[in-house]
């Protein structure tokens, strides 16, 4: 069992990339080709599906047993492309995260009226 990343960005970006060319020289033993960063996506996207219909399953709406443990594969599974595809395109994700949520906060928070 490894240690955790815990909260560590950059851990788990690496992490997720040395995963990404583990696939790719499986693929290469298989003489296949790796996945694209576009062929990433698109799995990506299929894993919100599935993700969709396991919140679902946490809603009540489609019940199954292993679902607390589905649930975590299937987020982790989701934050994997999303670390490898910020990679591949030189996004610094903490820094895009932080702007973000300063740009949210800003436009969700309370204005205070002038003068107070």
């Amino acid at each position: 069992m490894t240690a955790h990343a815990g909260t560590d960005v950059a851990a788990m970006s690496a992490r997720a990339v040395a995963v990404r060319e583990l696939f790719a020289r499986r693929a290469a033993d298989s003489s296949t080709r790796p996945w694209t960063t576009e062929e990433i996506m698109l799995g990506f996207v299929g894993d919100v599906g599935d993700l969709a219909k396991l919140v679902q399953g946490k809603e009540g709406v489609r019940p199954r047993a292993d679902l607390d443990a589905a649930l975590a594969h299937e987020l982790a599974d989701c934050l994997w492309s999303v670390l490898v595809l910020a990679d591949a395109y030189g996004v610094d994700l903490p820094a895009a995260f932080d702007a973000t949520m300063d740009d949210l906060t800003a436009r969700l928070s309370p204005s205070v009226a002038p003068g107070t």
